[in-house]
């Protein structure tokens, strides 16, 4: 007679464990456990989706984002950053265009400058005005240099720089001359080195005797880019040299060639 493998207990045979299963979930007790879990899960699931939302997940969420964007700009209207991308886009489809339209975008720039509450969307307004040369255009530039922020007021030096001329010369030192802010003072300065006029030197001359060391440095290298020399960084041998930037220009070519050399 054969042997059979030895069983410890019962519940152990695969029949018996097929059968039991199919007992339990039958079972009113056990469906009603398997119900509990399921609403526990299905709780969890959807927490952490009202969650993800509240926390700013959806907008790794495509279609959740593209309409959140159509409802916010129905509502409100676009951001500053939309109205900063709308602008410079218009701005360089326009720059080509007829003279007509050139002047029709400006005059709509001079009303957008005047009810712009965000100093960012000003200084784009300012970008965009200095590749138009219009009555309108140059009025925003002008305006802009006295703005309240001086984000806008640094944004419309940038404008003069391209822009230049004489005109820009005389802003330029008027702003590095009147304004409280340091950093727009600055500015002013390094965007006189970068018109490459040595009209602007009497102006760079008189910024190196301010008390500030930071604006005698930035300009001694305004003046750098303007004469084409390198005294090196001694503010008194560029006041010397500014006194007359005219005389001894030979004689100064020749030390500053054995100043690289050496």
């Amino acid at each position: 007679m054969g042997t059979f493998p030895p069983i410890r207990c019962l519940s152990e045979h695969p029949v018996v464990q097929k059968n039991f299963s199919t007992m339990s979930l039958c079972h009113p007790r056990f469906q009603f456990a398997a119900l509990q879990k399921y609403i526990r899960v299905s709780a969890l699931v959807g927490g952490c989706f009202i969650s993800c939302i509240l926390g700013g997940c959806a907008n790794s969420i495509p279609w959740m984002n593209s309409q959140q964007a159509a409802l916010e700009k129905e509502k409100y209207g676009l951001n500053a950053d939309q109205r900063i991308t709308e602008l410079s886009q218009q701005a360089k489809k326009l720059k080509d265009g007829s003279s007509e339209a050139r002047t029709g975008f400006s005059k709509r720039l001079v009303n957008e400058m005047m009810v712009e509450h965000d100093p960012r969307v000003r200084a784009e307004i300012l970008r965009c005005s200095a590749d138009f040369d219009n009555p309108s255009a140059r009025a925003i530039c002008i305006g802009g240099l006295d703005d309240p922020d001086a984000l806008v007021r640094i944004a419309a030096c940038d404008a003069w720089v391209e822009i230049g001329g004489d005109e820009a010369i005389r802003h330029l030192a008027n702003r590095f001359r009147s304004d409280e802010d340091i950093d727009v003072r600055l500015h002013a300065v390094r965007d006189l080195g970068s018109l490459g006029d040595e009209a602007a030197i009497p102006v760079l001359a008189e910024a190196l005797e301010a008390p500030d060391p930071a604006i005698q440095f930035r300009a001694v290298a305004s003046l750098k880019e303007v004469s084409g020399r390198d005294l090196g960084n001694d503010v008194n041998a560029w006041r010397e040299w500014a006194v007359d930037p005219s005389a001894d220009r030979e004689e100064w070519s020749v030390a500053e060639v054995w100043r690289q050399i050496f």
